[in-house]
């Protein structure tokens, strides 16, 4: 057998292991070991090179940054219950409220603030959905409106940082989660106004969709009302600067962030009178249910990786991939394409751990900004979450909606803000300035123009050294 079909077979493997069902994890390291055992057989590499499987589990298991992970996730389950995004709702809901689109306004709003903090779309999405939608029903909201937008604001928290699929994308491209930050703070801000501009069309071209508070539920302006958004909004805003303001300024790794997010988490719980041993309880279990699957996830992939490197899979990527008619342009597409596909079964954690690896050393050869690159793919897997009929956003709405609201309304809902995610994929892929503006490259300085003149000392004449015998 030749070693060049070696590659093609795996990941045939690995399809027909995830057609059948079998969990992505055990599955990666399934398909490893069994083209590895072959391999070893057939002499393609020796059992010597499989040594090198536990100094990868090891390495993951030891990365500093993958912490982050478990604190962004409790965090984000301390707040979905600390009562942070009814503060915000209901004061932003009031603002906005006189106005057609007025709640659909303030949902986006709170999902970008929401997103900010807590970097998980399953808290932004399940606090929203239990809050807005029972009160957006009540006022005559159009279901697929109402349920479309509480969905897609919660997934805008995959692309703001502290979002933690930028911090599996920075440790599986070799770029800081800084850079990555801040490449993403043009596409989130661009991605706010796509979904306010879309609610601003509605409003105008059918506003019975999405219809103004009645007077009665409004509160007259005055300190109360700005004591309520004020209430919801300084405290967001001190959490979101002890999460990103102390990693833009240089002050803490988001491991340490994370973790700060925590303790200040905890403090809103308890300042709101929210904290009880329960929520902690449970706050806890289902970080640890996310990050035990990352994990497994992760040295599945590593598995996987490592024999499929062993066979010169990374040769057959970039064979295949290189020579894509349009070069950088046309690899670009290309992958964008397939992502977008793949997205229909897999989740960012799964795409993120497979085809990044596979996909970043052709980037970097054809010249491509890996950050600019990054935060294309975390764009679009953004549609990850908005799919039909698997995405995981739809899920957590359809989990917590009333009866009332039907499967197929949440569904068809999705659509048009799938088709605005897409949109934002394509301008930030014609646009790459849109990521890297806000990158600080520091001065430009062409090393070959460098010349560094180093003085000679004094010697002494030839006549005067020592001769030693």
């Amino acid at each position: 057998m030749n070693i060049e079909i070696m590659p093609p077979l795996m990941f045939g493997g690995l399809v027909l292991f995830l057609l059948i069902g079998f969990p992505v994890a055990f599955s990666l390291a399934a398909v490893g070991l069994f083209f590895g055992f072959i391999s070893i057989e057939l002499g393609f590499f020796t059992e010597a090179y499989l040594g090198n499987l536990p100094l990868r589990i090891f390495g993951i298991l030891s990365n500093d940054l993958l912490l982050a992970i478990p604190f962004f996730t409790l965090m984000g389950a301390i707040l979905e219950r600390c009562g942070l995004a009814e503060d915000l709702l209901e004061g932003t809901g009031q603002l906005f409220g006189k106005i057609p689109g007025g709640l659909a306004y303030a949902v986006i709003l709170v999902g970008a603030v929401l997103g900010a903090i807590t970097g998980t779309v399953a808290a932004s999405v399940i606090a929203m959905g239990m809050i807005s939608l029972p009160i957006m029903m009540r006022y005559g909201y159009d279901l697929r409106i109402a349920t479309g937008v509480i969905a897609a604001s919660g997934t805008i928290t995959q692309i703001i940082p502290p979002s933690l699929v930028l911090i599996v994308l920075g440790d599986q491209l070799g770029r800081s989660v800084g850079e990555m930050y801040a490449g993403a703070i043009g596409p989130a801000a661009m991605q706010v106004l796509l979904f306010l501009s879309f609610i601003a069309v509605v409003s105008l071209v059918a506003p019975h969709k999405v219809p103004p508070l009645p007077p009665e539920a409004l509160v007259p302006r005055g300190w109360s009302l700005w004591w309520r958004v004020i209430r919801g909004m300084v405290p967001s805003i001190v959490l979101i600067f002890m999460v990103l303001g102390t990693i833009f300024l240089g002050l803490a790794t988001p491991t340490e962030a994370g973790a700060m997010g925590v303790v200040g988490a905890t403090l809103l719980a308890v300042l709101n009178r929210r904290f009880t041993y329960a929520l902690l309880r449970q706050a806890m279990a289902n970080t640890m249910r996310i990050t035990s699957m990352v994990i497994f996830i992760l040295i599945g992939a590593t598995v996987f990786a490592l024999v499929f490197q062993g066979v010169d899979g990374s040769i057959w990527i970039e064979h295949l991939l290189t020579q894509l008619p349009g070069g950088a342009m046309g690899f670009l597409v290309f992958t964008q394409v397939f992502i977008f596909l793949l997205a229909f079964f897999l989740d960012f954690f799964e795409i993120a751990f497979i085809v990044i690896p596979l996909l970043a050393p052709v980037a970097a050869k054809l010249g491509i900004d890996l950050v600019w690159f990054g935060v294309l793919v975390g764009v679009n897997m953004q549609t990850s979450f908005m799919h039909p009929p698997f995405g995981f956003a739809l899920f957590y709405l359809r989990g917590i909606a009333p009866k009332e609201v039907l499967t197929k309304d949440i569904y068809l809902g999705a659509i048009p803000w799938l088709c605005l995610q897409l949109v934002l994929v394509a301008i930030v892929l014609m646009w790459p300035e849109s990521v890297t503006y806000f990158l600080d490259r520091g001065p430009k300085v062409d090393p070959s123009t460098v010349i560094i003149d180093v003085p000679l000392p004094d010697l002494p004449p030839d006549d005067a050294m020592p001769v030693f015998r």
